[in-house]
């Protein structure tokens, strides 16, 4: 049994009840401990309900040294009789709980895998690669942040698909294959949400998660995606994505992730980089920037107008943007080596490298301007 997938729901029922969250995720925790010990030998016909019951005993015990004794006698009341665990829409609450606006992207996502995740604060931890008092401290202002919060109106699926989409960008980490966690949590949430944007970042994730295994060479350096072995891609998560995505996209009801699946979509497709059909990625860019006004989403699309109309159409497109933009000066050079122009890209990726947010970024730069300096 899966302690992981059972932990979230089982949070959202002690919340519904009525427990504190911090409260209600201390109980489980207790619960699961239990679990681990007893159910090897003995274990439950209905394991979901074991939990919640077991959970909830932990949490009226922990209410009962409390001095509010009469708070304490209305939630002893509330027991409910022993029978199947009732099927409720509790960890779509949870999932909501944890992407509250009120807590900062980190602390959302540290939550967010810690209740609905079920990981503990220690592979969190090595994720982020923070010491785990650090982490346990994050965790704990979070759970006291949305202890009071109650959840009486619709949650705001958007927060909580950019919280998802932030834990897949981590990738990989310590013991802990963010971006696996993060397709596995966005599958739950499908299941229990129908909603075209959340099968959009789903569709979206397996495109992407598709490529992984040709990303880097055997050294850790970066691969281009035009340059990737595409026999390595995964061919059965491209075809689930993009069958999730057309199903999203008939829906009518168009968003940011299923306009970035789409992009995604576009390459999967392509036998060669050679073949990839840059016009219809520009169209679809058009429409990512309509939806978002993103100046990144502008600063992609300039590269895609240079692979459709020419590196000088390209040029022009980023001309109209900010040149403090993150990736900015990548682009540019990129687009000035392919017009012909490469002393002024070999210094363009100079100044990318050091720009650069990580080490294998930092590295392919810099070889990209080496290899220009050295002709």
């Amino acid at each position: 049994m899966n302690f992981r997938e059972l932990t979230p729901s089982v949070i959202g029922v002690l919340v519904r009840r009525g427990a504190g969250f911090a409260a209600a995720e201390d109980a489980v925790q207790d619960a699961l401990v239990e679990a681990v010990r007893a159910w090897p030998e003995d274990p439950p016909r209905d394991p979901k309900g074991w939990l919640i019951t077991a959970a909830w005993r932990k949490f009226l015990d922990v209410a009962r040294s409390d001095a509010a004794r009469r708070r304490r006698e209305n939630l002893a009341d509330q027991e409910p009789p022993p029978g199947p665990a009732a099927e409720a829409d509790d960890t779509l609450r949870l999932y909501f709980l944890c992407a509250h606006p009120s807590l900062s992207p980190s602390s959302a996502v540290a939550l967010t895998l810690r209740a609905v995740g079920g990981l503990t604060t220690r592979q969190i931890a090595e994720a982020y690669l923070v010491p785990e008092a650090t982490m346990a401290q994050r965790i704990s202002r979070a759970k006291r942040t949305v202890s009071g919060v109650r959840l009486d109106r619709p949650g705001d699926v958007a927060t909580v698909l950019r919280v998802l989409y932030l834990v897949f960008n981590e990738g990989y980490s310590g013991d802990v294959d963010l971006a696996a966690e993060a397709i596995r949590l966005t599958r739950q949430l499908a299941s229990a949400i129908d909603h075209p944007e959340v099968a959009g970042l789903l569709a979206l994730m397996l495109l992407h998660h598709a490529r992984r295994a040709s990303r880097s060479g055997p050294d850790g350096s970066l691969v281009p995606l035009a340059e990737q072995d595409r026999g390595r891609w995964d061919t059965g998560l491209i075809a689930e994505g993009v069958e999730i995505l057309q199903a999203a996209l008939a829906r009518d009801r168009l968003g940011e992730f299923q306009a970035q699946a789409a992009i995604a979509a576009l390459h999967a497709d392509a036998p060669t980089a050679a073949e990839t059909d840059w016009v219809q990625i520009v169209e679809w860019y058009d429409e990512l920037a309509k939806l978002t006004g993103s100046p990144v989403v502008r600063l992609n699309r300039a590269v895609a107008v240079g692979e459709a109309d020419g590196p000088r159409a390209g040029l022009a497109a980023l001309a109209e943007l900010d040149e403090t933009l993150p990736r900015y000066p990548a682009v540019a050079a990129y687009l000035h080596e392919r017009d012909g122009n490469r002393p002024v890209a070999a210094r363009l990726y100079a100044e990318a490298a050091r720009q650069a947010s990580s080490r294998a970024e930092r590295d392919h730069l810099t070889r990209q301007a080496a290899r220009l300096n050295a002709r």
